[in-house]
C-alpha cells in the first residue's frame, strides 16, 4: 500500500512539472513561430495545462478504468474553482477586467451543457466523444476569432507578451515541448496505476477516486499557474486558465474515455457531480461580473469557494 501512495506522488511530481516544461515550451513555440501572444493565452496555454487530465484519461481509460477518467474530468473542474480559484483569490483578490474573459463565460456553459446534454442518458458512447472532441475544434476555432477581434485591445494578450520568455531560443523550447510531454506520459502511467491500487485497497469506486484524489493532483498546474499569475498581477492570465481549462476537460478529458473504453455511468455523475460542477460555474459567474463590483473575487469570496469545495469532498467521503 505504501508503494501505492509512493507513485501517486511521484506521478503527481512528474505531472506538475512535466506540465509546466510543456506549457512553457508549447507557449514559446508558439510565439516563435509568430502566433499572436493573445492566442497562445486562450489556446496552447490553456490547452496544454489540461495536458495531465487528458494524458491520465487515456491511461485509465486504455486500462479498463473509464469511470477514474470521468471523474478525472469533472472533478478537475470542480477543483480549478474551489480550490485553484479559492487559493488565489484568498492570496490576491482577482481584478477581471478582460473583456474577452467575458464572452468565455457563456462559451463554458455551452460545453457544460453539450456535456451534461449527451450524459443524460447514463451512458458515454463512442458517438458522444466524437461530438465532444468535434465541440473541442469548435472551440479552438471560436477562441481564435474573438482572440483575433481584440488582439490589440484586450489586456490579456499584453499580459501573455510579458508572460512568454523572451530569450528562449525555438530549439530550447522545443526541447522543453518534448521533454515535458514523455514526463506527462510517464507521470500519468505511474499516477494511474497507484490510484487503482488504492481503490482497490479501500474498496471505493474508480469514479470516486478520479474526483478526489487524481482531479486534485491533476489540477496542481493550474494551481501553480494561478497563483503565480495573481502574485504577479496578471489576474485575467488566472482566470483564463480556469476558465480555458474547463472548457477543455469538458470536451477534451471527458471525450477521451467515450472514444477509448465507452462506458455507462454511475448515477452520482448525474445526481452529484454535474450539479456542483454547474453550480460553482455559476457562483463564479456572480462573483467575476463586471456588474456587482467591477469584476472582483475578493478573499471573502475566496473562502466561500474554498468552503463549498471542502464540504463537496467531505460529501464523496461519507458517500463512498
Amino acid at each position: 500500500m505504501i508503494q501505492a501512495y509512493i507513485s501517486i506522488i511521484a506521478g503527481f511530481a512528474l505531472l506538475t512539472f512535466g506540465a509546466d516544461r510543456f506549457v512553457e515550451g508549447a507557449a514559446v513555440s508558439a510565439r516563435n513561430f509568430g502566433i499572436p501572444p493573445l492566442l497562445v493565452g486562450l489556446t496552447i496555454v490553456g490547452f496544454a495545462t489540461s495536458a495531465p487530465e487528458m494524458l491520465v484519461a487515456a491511461v485509465a481509460s486504455l486500462n479498463g478504468n473509464p469511470a477514474l477518467a470521468v471523474g478525472n474530468a469533472i472533478g478537475s473542474n470542480i477543483a480549478n474553482i474551489g480550490l485553484v480559484l479559492g487559493v488565489t483569490a484568498l492570496i490576491l483578490p482577482l481584478h477581471v477586467k478582460s473583456r474577452v474573459l467575458v464572452r468565455e463565460f457563456p462559451i463554458m456553459f455551452l460545453c457544460i451543457g453539450l456535456g451534461l446534454m449527451l450524459c443524460l442518458d447514463g451512458f458515454l458512447g463512442f458517438s458522444d466523444g466524437v461530438l465532444l472532441l468535434l465541440g473541442l475544434v469548435g472551440l479552438m476555432a471560436v477562441t481564435t476569432w474573438l482572440g483575433m477581434t481584440d488582439l490589440d485591445n484586450d489586456s490579456l494578450g499584453n499580459e501573455m507578451k510579458s508572460h512568454l520568455n523572451r530569450k528562449m531560443s525555438t530549439a530550447r523550447a522545443l526541447m522543453w515541448l518534448v521533454a515535458g510531454l514523455v514526463l506527462l506520459l510517464v507521470g500519468s502511467n505511474i499516477l494511474v496505476d497507484g490510484a487503482v491500487a488504492v481503490a482497490e485497497f479501500y474498496g471505493v469506486s474508480d469514479l470516486a477516486i478520479g474526483l478526489t484524489i487524481v482531479a486534485i493532483g491533476t489540477s496542481l498546474p493550474e494551481l501553480a499557474a494561478s497563483v503565480a499569475s495573481a502574485l504577479k498581477g496578471e489576474p485575467d492570465i488566472a482566470l483564463g486558465n480556469v476558465i480555458g481549462s474547463n472548457m477543455f476537460n469538458v470536451l477534451g478529458v471527458l471525450g477521451v474515455p467515450a472514444l477509448l473504453h465507452p462506458t455507462p455511468l454511475e448515477s452520482a455523475v448525474l445526481s452529484r457531480d454535474f450539479p456542483v460542477m454547474i453550480g460553482l460555474s455559476f457562483v463564479l459567474l456572480v462573483m467575476a461580473s463586471s456588474w456587482r463590483h467591477s469584476g472582483r473575487v475578493s478573499r471573502i469570496e475566496g473562502i466561500c469557494l474554498l468552503s463549498a469545495f471542502g464540504v463537496y469532498q467531505w460529501l464523496l467521503y461519507v458517500s463512498s
